[in-house]
Formats: structure tokens, sequence, C-alpha cells
């Protein structure tokens, strides 16, 4: 059975732990264990971004599992898609998208005319490690 849950987030200090805790907790009621560091840590980056170079206002959080997929995107209302940076060894940040893109197994951006996009990342999931009959609504 599919799920799917959505939080949204100030854009503001705080809200990427926030962020995290709530996956955490969506992740943990769902009892997906396998992929649940690894999706975290996207998690971070993601909202590190929205947080960084969103536009105005925060960041929505939507996570869904379907057939073995999870899917967890950050929607903000920021122009333009993000893409993978080439830093130095002696620049202190953009790697954000090459940690998600070596851990994930998949990534995207989504472009929405109206209103900013939403980058996503998929991991698939071990079946035996999900329990369908949990829902967070």
């Amino acid at each position: 059975m599919p799920r799917s849950v959505a939080q949204r987030f100030p854009r503001a200090d705080g809200a990427v732990p926030e962020a995290r805790s709530f996956l955490g907790g969506v992740l943990e009621e769902w009892k997906v264990t396998d992929r649940s560091d690894d999706a975290v840590l996207c998690l971070s980056e993601l909202a590190t971004n929205a947080v960084r170079h969103g536009a105005h206002g925060g960041f929505l959080v939507k996570v869904s599992l379907d057939d073995g997929r999870l899917r967890v995107g950050v929607h903000d209302a920021g122009a333009g898609a993000p893409g993978l940076a080439r830093p130095s060894d002696d620049d202190t940040d953009g790697r954000g998208l090459l940690i998600v893109s070596s851990l994930a197994d998949g990534w995207g951006v989504t472009p929405h005319n109206s209103c900013g996009k939403t980058v996503w990342t998929e991991f698939k999931t071990d079946e035996n490690t999900t329990r369908a009959d949990v829902i967070r609504c």
C-alpha cells in the first residue's frame, strides 16, 4: 500500500535539523531501516540548499513509499535548477549534490512553472524491512 506524508518548514536556522528529525520519525514509524541513514543525510543536503538558495518562504518535505521505493522531495520557491558542482579540494562547500548522487539510487529536479522546484531523491528499500500496515497522516 503506498504511503505519503509531507510537512512544511520555515526558511530559518533550525529548520534543517527539524526536517531530519521529521524524516527519521517517519522512517522509524514505517519501519524503513535499511536506507534510513542515507535518506536522512540526503534530506539534510537538500534542505540546506533550500534554506540557503530558496526564495521567500519556507520549504516542503514530502516523503513517499511505494513498491519498495522511498522518495524524499524538497520543494522550495527558488528559481533555477541545482546541478552537480566541481569544488576544488580547498572549497568548503558545494558538495551536497555530490553526496546525494553517491548515496541515492536516483535524484532529480522537477520544475514547477508557478512556483519553484522540487529536488528529490529515491532509494530502493528492502521490502522485508517495511511494514505496509503503518500509515502516517
